[in-house]
């Protein structure tokens, strides 16, 4: 479990190709990962990673095919710069919301406009395309949303975007900073929230109520 509260950036050491996998080493700041074990769960981009090795302040990482497909963890190249989160322990402070590092699409940076000591930056969601999930009816306004592994509130949506501001300190430890215009975003929905959606199209289908 993870809570969205992006602990810093790190630098991809090396990428290596494994047949369709990738193992991926990561450099973090230094003392950022003290007491890290393999096997435990690291979330990179927002994406829920298990480590495989430790090496002092380096951890390596496998990445399947269907993750690097699905998410921008296969756009990674040596020398690129990623958000981190360590799992939360029990009992630790929930800044963000709870997130379980599932990311459901990619979203990708439609634009970016500074207003005074925030920005702005609004994301295209995919429409129309059959092979991508339709994660739509699961993102509203002032909803959370899960951007690169970062527990972000939308501040405004429109039929195929969503728009988030962010204050200078979240810029600061983020790789948000860093984005350009048609950059890959990671996008995991609020499961409370997917849940409730889920729910309530399901009991609704059942009673011979369709959506549109």
């Amino acid at each position: 479990m993870f809570t969205g509260i992006v602990q810093g950036m790190a630098q991809v050491h090396e990428c290596q190709t494994l047949g369709r996998n990738k193992r991926l080493t990561i450099q973090f700041p230094e003392s950022s990962m003290q007491g890290q074990q393999e096997g435990a769960s690291v979330a990179i981009n927002g994406v829920c990673l298990t480590v495989v090795a430790v090496e002092k302040d380096k951890i390596s990482f496998d990445v399947i095919d269907t993750t690097l497909a699905l998410t921008n963890i296969g756009l990674l190249e040596k020398e690129s710069i990623v958000n981190f989160e360590r799992a939360a322990r029990m009992g630790s402070e929930v800044g963000g919301h709870v997130m379980s590092g599932h990311i459901m699409t990619c979203v990708m940076v439609r634009d970016i406009v500074q207003k005074g000591e925030s920005f702005h930056i609004r994301f295209a969601v995919d429409v129309g395309d059959q092979t991508k999930v339709d994660a739509r009816r699961y993102l509203f306004d002032k909803g959370y949303v899960g951007l690169n592994g970062a527990s972000l509130t939308i501040c405004d949506i429109g039929d195929d975007w969503i728009e988030v501001s962010l204050i200078p300190e979240t810029l600061k430890v983020t790789t948000f900073g860093q984005l350009s215009v048609g950059d890959k975003v990671n996008l995991e929905i609020d499961s409370h929230t997917q849940a409730t959606v889920d729910t309530v199209e399901r009991v609704l289908k059942q009673r011979g109520i369709i959506l549109p």
